[in-house]
């Protein structure tokens, strides 16, 4: 049995708790709201997962002393945009306990990954990324899942893989912790792009070409910032894109399609409900393309029907009109 600090009250930070607390583990559960605490501790819900009752062995505070002291690990699952903010008010508390990265996205501000931040505010913190196809919906109900885990250090690889490892999800180590990062944080651009397309009620066709250029895209740039070619084609770059962008599980996709149906991004934002990573992925994802000068075509397409006016159905045009090229 561990014990087990998470970080983070939304559907992915409950479902993760109630797959650990399953195992045996104790898990302290941090959330930001006392209602969120309430209902977790006194009601056994999570308001992000229908009809999920949480098992015993989860309790909720919102004390980062309480939910990180004497833990042997802390799995972080903060939306991107707060990551910093929320590790400068914890690390205080963090002794020597290996920090799991279980968000996907950037800082928007600095275009640093996760795990960049985490380690400039706590210098000596051994990282992990756990990262792949995985919706919360279908782990809180034990649907079988496959993951994979990235970190410098053999004992934090063994540490994750030991204890999230069961009959309902498989986990694979890796140590290239920007690949695994960076295609969990870049496919959900590519999410939010087949939620357009769904949106505007393409087709098949439309999804697999999307699928197979938006990961030839996304793996450019991956390797630009560091991962290796082969980590994009792995669980978490393939493996999350192909979940993202068929499923409506995705929030990113859901949100592309209402960009698609000719929504807003505000009335999209209020009708989601949730974070919507990709919003702010694409801002970072055209930045990082143009400094490290990487032909991105259908990330500048939906960058620009978000912040440029661009209508959906011209963007389509573009891109299907863009000069001849040889695939490869």
């Amino acid at each position: 049995m561990k014990k087990i600090a998470v970080i983070g009250s939304g559907s992915w930070g409950v479902a993760l708790s109630i797959h650990l607390a399953k195992l045996g583990n104790k898990v302290k559960l941090w959330s930001f709201a006392e209602e969120e605490k309430d209902l977790i501790n006194n009601e056994h819900k999570c308001k992000f997962l229908d009809n999920v009752v949480l098992p015993n062995g989860i309790d909720c505070s919102t004390s980062y002393e309480e939910v990180i002291k004497d833990s042997d690990f802390i799995v972080h699952v903060t939306p991107s945009k707060f990551t910093r903010n929320i590790v400068k008010e914890y690390k205080k508390y963090v002794t020597n306990q290996p920090i799991v990265i279980c968000s996907k996205g950037f800082e928007q501000s600095s275009l640093m990954t996760l795990d960049e931040v985490i380690k400039e505010e706590i210098p000596n913190a051994k990282i992990a990324v756990l990262s792949g196809p995985s919706h919360a919906e279908e782990v809180s109900v034990a649907i079988p899942t496959v993951l994979v885990v990235a970190s410098e250090y053999d004992s934090v690889l063994k540490l994750v893989q030991d204890t999230f490892m069961s009959d309902r999800m498989r986990i694979y180590t890796s140590r290239d912790v920007k690949g695994v990062e960076l295609g969990g944080a870049l496919k959900n651009i590519i999410a939010f792009c087949a939620g357009v397309a769904a949106g505007m009620g393409l087709g098949d066709n439309t999804f697999a070409a999307l699928i197979t250029r938006g990961l030839a895209e996304l793996s450019r740039l991956g390797v630009a910032l560091g991962g290796k070619k082969d980590t994009f084609y792995g669980l978490s770059g393939l493996g999350d894109l192909i979940v993202t962008c068929l499923s409506d599980h995705s929030r990113n996709r859901r949100a592309g399609k209402l960009i698609g149906q000719g929504k807003t991004i505000e009335e999209t934002k209020k009708e989601v409900g949730m974070t919507i990573e990709s919003l702010d992925n694409i801002v970072v994802a055209y930045e990082l393309g143009k400094i490290h000068n990487i032909e991105m075509p259908i990330v500048e397409a939906v960058y620009g029907i978000l912040y440029k006016g661009l209508k959906p159905e011209e963007a389509v045009n573009a891109l299907m009109n863009r000069a001849k090229k040889n695939e490869n």
